[in-house]
């Protein structure tokens, strides 16, 4: 845990500080939010999962001073149901209800809805700013060196179902998790730093850029992903490029600003190049800033987590399971069982 002693804190700076400052350095400025959410029922489907839940597959249409843009969303929510339930918004890589990166019944099993968004309906997964809602922020498909990329466009729309979502009587808007595998852990995060509604947000296996530290990393860096991926951060993100180590930030600063709401990470043993040893440590880096805001951060061994450990307590979650880069039905059990605890 040396590299610890090695990181910028943000334990003086405010909330307002930090966000600006990923926003300015890594992620990019979002679009302002819109004047108007309203969903269209495309199509329903009531005895979904043998009865258990209806599936509605809706369009929301976001009004906005930039432009007007639709986009669809799968919403499942249990049929059986005393009181409003806690729910799901997954941010997915693909548009199918069930997925593999989603066990819809198994999560209405639990008393939990799940609103459902593919990242590709928002825009392109590529440096085509000319499409989707990129398209409609980016007339031109150009942007600034601090306008946001790819990640900041799905997380805008991401904070939209969150919208939405408050608008249901079914669901307790007040125990709404954002969940997010991979890039769209990183998106889940982001999400969650500017969207002080939910509840908790989860980020899965989101490695460089993510919930892992830059710093010393033995996966992914930021001159690879950079590399490959420019289209998903701002421009300015580029400057750190094997420079991390002068960074006035690291990952951790990006989980400590969800607060107040809670955050879990997830890591899988066999996932080297999203480092699970620096998604580990940017959850003990990031403890600090929760104790001083009066919660308890992140509950832990003073040691580095072993595989099918979970850490439950704090208002950072963290859990390493055995397998690969995937979102299992492992990874959705830990989260159930966080949230069942605590919501």
């Amino acid at each position: 845990m040396e590299i610890l002693k090695k990181l910028p804190m943000p334990d003086g700076m405010t909330k307002a500080e930090i966000v600006d400052l990923l926003l300015h350095e890594e992620y990019g400025y979002l679009p302002e939010a819109p004047q108007s959410v309203v969903a269209e029922v495309v199509g329903e489907e009531k005895n979904f999962c043998a009865g258990k839940a209806t599936l509605r597959h809706l369009k929301l249409h976001t009004k906005n001073s930039f432009g007007d843009f639709s986009f669809p969303v799968f919403y499942a929510c249990p049929n059986e149901k005393n009181e409003p339930v806690p729910c799901f918004i997954h941010i997915n890589f693909r548009n199918l209800v069930p997925d593999r990166y989603q066990p819809t019944e198994e999560l209405i099993d639990a008393g939990f809805a799940v609103l459902t968004v593919f990242y590709k309906d928002i825009s392109s997964d590529d440096g085509d700013f000319t499409n989707g809602l990129a398209g409609v922020v980016y007339p031109n498909g150009k942007r600034t060196d601090t306008q946001c990329g790819k990640i900041g466009l799905w997380a805008w729309a991401a904070m939209r179902v969150m919208d939405y979502a408050q608008t249901l009587p079914e669901i307790d808007g007040g125990k709404i998790s954002v969940v997010g595998h991979s890039r769209l852990g990183k998106t889940a995060l982001l999400t969650g730093m500017l969207d002080e509604r939910f509840f908790c947000a989860i980020s899965n296996d989101s490695g460089c850029s993510g919930a892992a530290l830059s710093r010393e990393n033995d996966g992914e860096t930021i001159a690879k992903i950079y590399e490959v991926f420019p289209f998903w951060f701002c421009e300015r993100y580029a400057k750190y490029a094997n420079q991390e180590d002068g960074m006035p930030f690291d990952q951790h600063y990006l989980i400590a600003a969800n607060y107040p709401h809670r955050v879990y990470v997830a890591s899988a043993e066999g996932d080297a190049w999203a480092c699970p040893k620096n998604e580990y440590l940017s959850c003990v880096a990031a403890s600090s800033f929760y104790e001083k805001q009066g919660k308890p951060g992140f509950v832990h061994p003073p040691r580095i987590a072993e595989v099918g450990e979970c850490f439950h307590e704090g208002w950072i979650a963290y859990h390493k399971r055995a397998g690969t880069h995937y979102l299992s039905r492992d990874d959705w059990k830990f989260y159930i069982d966080y949230l069942n605890q605590h919501l």
